[in-house]
């Protein structure tokens, strides 16, 4: 028997406040065709004034630890995965397991942008592997993205929403569930092509959202099919047993011309971007939930996520449901 980190609960939370293509048209030179066409986007949510990260990852927490009939005290990691922390310090994790009702486990935020989520499943699947002292962790992806959008700037303020996602993982003994694999990779050479325009010790103000979206595209059909073809063969499968693709949320086309380069056909894809556009480290656990809730993800069943996020990270994941 292997000792695998096993995906027992998902949960989601989404501001209740949604902002469509055709309300966005009317701030910006845009029609909902040209977002549709371009991106699959058709609206986002957007967090209400006063609304911070970890308010929308704690309801995601709560749910989380709800569908997998627990309670915090039963958590003995928390790990948040942002790029839109709600202070410099101390983390939103810590945030988040203080209205959890405190403990002593260790919480932490990590960053590493769209990939975030990938990257937390990776550290929270390695501390659960290595120590007895970890049984069960909680690993939450939250973002309020647009809280660093230039709103006059039609390139990238079509693209991001907020919202927030998050799964409970427990440690056992099982040759039949679990994480299989993960790969996480980064190469700071691409910086330029997504980045903000400040930062603390920069400008000591969080900056907007500056994107090359063309390079993003090419560099994205670079690095994707490499690491979800790395996890596959690594446990001596192909593309053709995958049963469910979840991948970042960021663009169809990114997502299409992924499932398109592994020969993954389009009926074995979850797609959330058309409902929740962009929510970075957000997309894939809710994505994941989005599945979970309506039944689609059954016992023994193959699961690939990947991401690509600024920096330049990606990774990819591979679990069995």
């Amino acid at each position: 028997m292997k000792t695998r980190s096993v995906i027992i609960g998902t949960g989601s939370y989404l501001p209740t406040r949604i902002m469509t293509n055709a309300e966005l048209s009317l701030k910006i030179d845009t029609t909902d065709d040209w977002i549709r066409q371009r991106t699959g986007i058709q609206q986002r949510h957007i967090a209400d004034d006063g609304q911070l990260t970890s308010d929308l990852g704690y309801e995601a927490a709560v749910d989380a630890l709800k569908n997998a009939n627990l309670e915090s005290k039963d958590i003995d990691l928390l790990i948040v995965a942002t790029t839109t922390p709600d202070l410099t310090f101390p983390s939103t994790a810590n945030k988040i397991q203080q209205r959890l009702g405190g403990g002593s486990y260790p919480s932490f935020d990590i960053q590493a942008a769209c990939t975030g989520f990938i990257y937390a499943l990776s550290i929270a699947d390695a501390f659960l592997k290595s120590s007895p002292q970890y049984k069960r962790a909680l690993v939450v992806g939250a973002e309020t993205f647009t809280r660093m959008i230039d709103w006059e700037d039609r390139s990238t303020c079509v693209l991001f929403g907020d919202g927030a996602g998050a799964v409970v993982l427990e440690k056992q003994e099982t040759e039949s569930r679990g994480l299989m694999e993960n790969f996480i990779a980064s190469d700071g050479a691409h910086f330029d092509l997504m980045h903000s325009t400040a930062g603390v010790s920069h400008k000591g103000e969080k900056g907007t959202i500056v994107m090359n979206g063309r390079d993003v595209f090419r560099l994205a059909l670079q690095k994707l099919p490499d690491a979800m073809e790395k996890v596959l063969a690594l446990n001596h499968l192909e593309a053709q047993d995958v049963d469910w693709f979840i991948p970042h949320q960021a663009n169809k086309r990114i997502i299409d011309a992924m499932a398109e380069h592994i020969k993954l056909p389009t009926e074995k894809i979850i797609y959330t971007v058309h409902k929740h556009a962009n929510t970075s480290a957000a997309s894939i656990p809710l994505a994941l939930d989005d599945a979970n809730r309506q039944g689609l993800l059954k016992p023994g069943q193959l699961i690939l996520m990947d991401a690509l996020g600024a920096g330049f990270t990606w990774g990819a994941c591979l679990v069995r449901w």
